[in-house]
């Protein structure tokens, strides 16, 4: 693809698959060996990036970035810029994403994620993969009519938040269909009904008797499967599609922008950014910008008591750590905690509530890049010793539960990201202590963005501020986890009703709704079988339509 520069060309991380386009793998979302696509190289900027960017625009600072990931011979500049404007014209910040000020005795920052259409952070990626789909089915359906058009399957797992934010990126869109699976009663109510109440005849909601990771395993089986890929088109809107990780690239470099405007921020001055965990795909954008040139000391891992991260970063070795029965148990069932047959500690933060963390191969593939090999080697060289080893390391936390990497493997990923462990008790504590302080009194956190607070305030005890920042990322608004809230703030409900609650949730739940319901037992054939059948009649009444 000469048309092309490195960064926009793609290439599995598991080393079968190489030279994609960005809408190969917009489209395709897993590679067909089960790896996940990253480009080439990561494009480093040139040295006046902060004078030529510092007072751009959201839309037009996304533009530059995902420019240099996209080439025009694929997304000309004018339909990227209009995809980009329309993608964040359903926000209710002018800011898309603000920042605010929480603590300015220790200069921690709050990145605000959640002004999106479903109030989180994945709106910021989906709103634009969604019109991406679009974008790139208008193009390929041009001139054609009935069954010669592409028709697109997307299929996700969610243990919430991803499923509705999909949704709403997706309803209404032609020749899409969108599926979605849920763990049965294991997702927050108003997370249920912002997916359910939507009745656009292309979305399917589909109960899974199980836990997150069962939905996972069967999105991965589905994309898997042959016979499927023979007569559907699959789609991936999990943050294992590359296109969820760039649209989020964007903000790390307007938050940044938008500190160094402030005057507590001076020459000297270094910027943390923290990150509230759980599959890696959030904090993975800022490894792209840190190495694309952002001047952050660290990324900060924020990971609640599922820390199969922390403890990689603390030991080199990522394992799982499953428990089960009374030693599970935790959270609240009204704000989505998962069933721990799974082998999942319940929290209060349940959208981080994971054993294994999907986009972690993708950091992995570029540490064996640069440790194992050296500019001295041939290119293709490097790329396939780097897939072998994220093969090996995969295939071993598949048959064994877990894998170790040497001390040069773990010093390379020290030198970036620092991690920290916060457990329930402290996550209450955070919501109470902000709810508090007088430099934030009011401000109403929700537990995954408790989580982060937390981490950022210990890292600011070995970092020394004034002259260290933190931003800390707000990843969804706290009315959509609010028992956890209500545990922390008992004698301010009506404050959280009158103050905090989104005009948008009052009712919601009373909607009508529509939702299948699939059995555990039935597995990931069962799951097929709805699908197939689905798409099929949303092809015939498109048939009766055209005639």
């Amino acid at each position: 693809m000469p048309s092309h520069t490195a960064s926009q060309r793609y290439l599995s991380t598991r080393g079968g698959s190489y030279d994609f386009s960005f809408e190969d793998v917009v489209l395709k979302g897993l590679a067909a060996d089960g790896g996940l696509f990253i480009p080439e190289e990561i494009p480093v900027l040139p040295s006046d990036w902060a004078t030529k960017w510092h007072s751009l625009s959201f839309e037009d600072l996304a533009y530059e970035i995902f420019s240099l990931y996209i080439s025009p011979s694929e997304i000309p500049a004018a339909d990227l810029k209009d995809i980009i404007r329309r993608s964040y014209a359903t926000f209710r910040a002018k800011d898309v994403t603000p920042t605010v000020a929480l603590d300015k005795d220790k200069n921690i920052h709050l990145l605000e994620l959640f002004h999106g259409p479903t109030f989180a952070f994945k709106d910021v990626a989906l709103q634009f993969l969604g019109n991406l789909f679009e974008y790139f089915l208008v193009r390929r359906n041009e001139n054609k009519s009935g069954r010669d058009r592409e028709h697109l399957t997307v299929v996700g797992a969610t243990s919430g938040d991803t499923g509705s934010a999909a949704i709403y990126g997706l309803r209404g869109k032609k020749d899409v269909s969108v599926f979605i699976m849920f763990p049965h009663g294991k997702v927050s109510p108003i997370q249920e009904a912002q997916m359910t109440t939507v009745l656009d005849a292309n979305v399917h909601n589909l109960a899974v008797d199980g836990t997150f990771d069962d939905c996972q395993d069967f999105v991965k089986a589905l994309f898997a499967d042959p016979e499927m890929n023979k007569t559907h088109k699959l789609a991936a809107v999990n943050s294992i599609n590359w296109a969820r990780i760039l649209a989020q690239i964007t903000y790390y470099f307007y938050s940044y922008f938008n500190l160094i405007r402030q005057q507590s921020f001076l020459p000297a001055s270094k910027v943390r950014f923290v990150v509230p965990t759980g599959n890696f795909g959030d904090i993975l954008a800022g490894y792209f910008a840190k190495r694309m040139g952002l001047p952050a000391e660290k990324l900060v891992i924020a990971t609640n008591e599922n820390d199969i991260l922390h403890r990689f970063w603390e030991s080199g070795r990522y394992e799982k750590h499953a428990v089960y029965g009374t030693a599970a148990e935790g959270g609240f069932a009204e704000d989505g905690v998962k069933a721990h047959e799974g082998g999942v500690k319940e929290t209060l933060s349940p959208a981080m509530d994971i054993l294994v963390s999907s986009n972690f191969e993708r950091l992995l593939w570029f540490l064996a890049y640069e440790v194992y090999s050296t500019s001295a080697d041939a290119v293709s060289q490097r790329r396939a010793q780097a897939g072998d080893h994220v093969k090996n390391w995969l295939n071993d936390l598949k048959a064994k539960g877990g894998f170790a990497v040497d001390k040069q493997i773990l010093a390379a990923a020290q030198e970036d990201f620092s991690s920290y462990r916060v457990s329930d008790e402290e996550t209450i504590a955070s919501i109470k202590r902000t709810f508090a302080a007088p430099s934030s009194k009011g401000y109403v956190l929700d537990p995954h963005t408790a989580i982060g607070v937390a981490a950022a305030l210990r890292s600011a005890e070995v970092s020394g501020p004034p002259s260290t920042h933190h931003i800390s990322l707000a990843t969804a608004h706290p009315a959509k986890f609010s028992s956890a809230v209500e545990q922390a703030l008992p004698d301010d409900k009506a404050y959280f009703v009158e103050k905090v609650l989104p005009a948008e949730f009052k009712g919601l739940e009373d909607k009508p709704r529509r939702l299948s319901h699939v059995k555990k037992s039935d597995g990931w054939e069962g799951v097929r079988k709805v699908v197939i059948a689905e798409v099929e009649a949303e092809l015939q009444a498109a048939d009766k339509v055209g005639q």
